[in-house]
């Protein structure tokens, strides 16, 4: 296999990018932009740090982030595994990508930027749901936003179709990476109702 070992040897195979592709880039969060991001419940948030690079999905029955102004976006942390992949590269890092998407719409956003973490406690609790708050908020300044090309939706039919059938469960795997002592049926049964009392 020959590996591409230069940016000069990139460039030979791609053409040059669409204007459009660089006009539609912004540096702060236009109206449009703004709408948009509000009507996303689902965002992917990729962070980088020392151990590497990290993706997390992040959901809510509302906007999953909160546009402050046309500079900045804050994210509450709710319960979750307690890895804290994401959140270690953010303490040590900071950069990040978030990636907006709209079941139906092929269109996603990008937000490129930088985060810091906070448990500031007036910000937590402007987040509360049913008197459970964040452990802590990412805020996010935007250095810049843009639509993504809608072709890998549309090439992947991903809101025409249902392929989860015959996939292995999250208990199959937890099975079989703990080589038993996780059994899959029950875990799998008992997901969802276990998962409720955790869910904000």
């Amino acid at each position: 296999m020959r590996k591409v070992t230069s940016l000069q040897e990139l460039s030979n195979l791609y053409d040059a990018p669409m204007e459009l592709a660089l006009r539609k880039v912004a540096h702060r969060l236009t109206p449009l932009y703004q709408r948009w991001i509000e009507g996303s419940r689902f965002c992917v948030l990729s962070s980088v740090g020392p151990e590497g690079v990290h993706g997390s999905p992040r959901g809510d029955d509302g906007p999953v982030v909160r546009i402050v102004d046309d500079k900045t976006i804050h994210m509450p942390d709710w319960r979750g595994n307690n890895r804290l992949d994401v959140l270690r590269d953010i303490v040590c890092d900071g950069r990040v990508a978030l990636l907006f998407l709209v079941p139906g719409s092929n269109t996603t956003v990008r937000v490129n930027g930088r985060a810091v973490l906070t448990d500031d406690m007036g910000l937590r609790e402007s987040f509360a749901r049913n008197s459970i708050l964040p452990t802590s908020v990412i805020v996010i300044e935007v250095d810049e936003v843009y639509t993504q090309c809608a072709k890998a939706l549309m090439r992947s039919g991903l809101w025409a179709r249902d392929d989860a059938a015959g996939q292995p469960t999250v208990g199959e795997i937890l099975q079989d990476m703990t080589e038993g002592d996780v059994a899959a049926k029950p875990y799998d049964d008992g997901y969802v109702e276990n998962a409720k009392p955790r869910m904000w």
